[in-house]
């Protein structure tokens, strides 16, 4: 296995980490014995950081990693889990949170902690609500070693989270070659690695876009290239590249795949892919980038919206969108946004089509009609009636529960 080392606290991390958001299931409910034979397969063969979230697999993937780390593997990896920051509501609700995942996965402290998908309006809340004093007291205390965020937002909120805050020793992005300027993008990446913030990578493969259903134009680079390796594999390698990237998550649920991304992580040292590599790579991108039903790249630009529509989001989403893949686009389209705290949406129905993003939009994008479009596949009426039972659900799973 490659390590590259966390440059504010010398740790050597596999490049590839072991992501606890899509363990194989059996019946609706985590396969406890299959899962956890293909997380030890990782750990043997070299994967020392293991990541998982409050909210994953409905509540179960803490408790699930904290069962199967007992018989002495929590002692071979760095535990990562993330604070649901949707959810708090107050200073007290942090250390419940943090106290309950302690318990979830039977250790004494979380080896990198998280704030949960950080955005500029849910950074802004955090502090509001004592999020540093959280943090200083969780480390004194011995409860976490290391403090970081992941973060899905516009790029000008990441560089403003990184700058308000000295402490932060690692940060974890959504990038892979369609998205170098969506969200954080490659100027993030770029950004926290200038001040020796360690970048983990989520989302390689972009929610498995690039690598199962292969539109045809894509398909035909493949063929025509005459190169070896999957889709997988080229899409970690193009990451892996990059010296500034520490290390890549994986959310693998399939032994051979398993395989397959430990083989692509020793292989992959910093600058090994020849230019000629490389420019497959980007006819990749641009064979996919025609594929897509929108040009946006996730600028911002548009945003605000004066009526609540979060439109990049809706417009990613969108893009992700094959025939065949509705309910989990339909998964997708809801977690991101919906507010889990309160129920609201910022969804494309809000629309009023008054036209201020069109006019801010510096690709010329027909944003008003792909937001109808949007509307129809994703928000009609009986649609939001079900999000809105799905969200309560949520709520009291992970919050009412959670304070008994």
């Amino acid at each position: 296995m490659q390590y590259r080392t966390v440059k504010k606290n010398g740790d050597k991390l596999s490049v590839l980490g072991f992501g606890g958001m899509r363990f194989p299931e059996n019946n609706g409910k985590i396969d406890e014995l299959r899962a956890t034979r293909q997380l030890k397969q990782a750990i043997d063969k070299g994967v020392n950081y293991v990541d998982t979230a409050y909210i994953y697999h409905y509540g179960k993937s803490e408790s699930f990693i904290g069962k199967a780390l007992s018989d002495g593997y929590r002692a071979k990896v760095k535990l990562a889990t993330k604070l649901p920051v949707w959810f708090v509501k107050s200073r007290e609700d942090m250390d419940r949170f943090l106290n309950t995942q302690l318990k979830n996965l039977k250790t004494d402290y979380i080896d990198y902690y998280l704030l949960h998908a950080l955005n500029g309006k849910s950074w802004n809340q955090m502090k509001k609500l004592g999020v540093f004093d959280f943090i200083n007291s969780a480390k004194e205390e011995g409860k976490i070693l290391n403090i970081g965020f992941s973060f899905h937002g516009l790029k000008d909120d990441f560089k403003r989270i990184i700058d308000e805050y000295e402490k932060w020793v690692f940060c974890q992005i959504q990038y892979n070659y369609l998205d170098e300027k969506h969200q954080a993008g490659r100027y993030g990446l770029e950004y926290a690695a200038s001040k020796d913030i360690a970048v983990f990578i989520m989302e390689p493969l972009r929610g498995g876009m690039l690598v199962s259903n292969i539109p045809e134009p894509v398909q035909k680079v493949f063929d025509e290239s005459g190169f070896k390796g999957s889709p997988a594999y080229w899409a970690l390698r193009w990451v892996l590249n990059r010296s500034d990237v520490t290390m890549v998550l994986s959310g693998m649920n399939n032994e051979k795949h398993i395989e397959e991304n430990i083989s692509t992580a020793i292989e992959t040292i910093p600058d090994s892919m020849s230019d000629v590599e490389l420019e497959f790579v980007s006819r990749l991108e641009k064979a996919f980038r025609n594929y897509l039903k929108v040009s946006c790249n996730g600028c911002g630009y548009c945003m605000p919206c004066p009526h609540g529509v979060n439109i990049p989001t809706c417009l990613e989403v969108y893009n992700g969108y094959v025939p065949g893949n509705k309910i989990a686009a339909l998964s997708k389209y809801i977690g991101r946004v919906y507010n889990l705290s309160d129920g609201t949406s910022s969804g494309a129905f809000l629309c009023k089509k008054c036209g201020l993003c069109e006019e801010k939009c510096p690709q010329d994008i027909e944003i008003q009609r792909h937001l109808m479009d949007i509307k129809k596949i994703f928000e009609p009426f009986y649609l939001r009636i079900v999000a809105s039972i799905v969200l309560f659900i949520l709520k009291y799973k992970f919050v009412f529960k959670s304070k008994k």
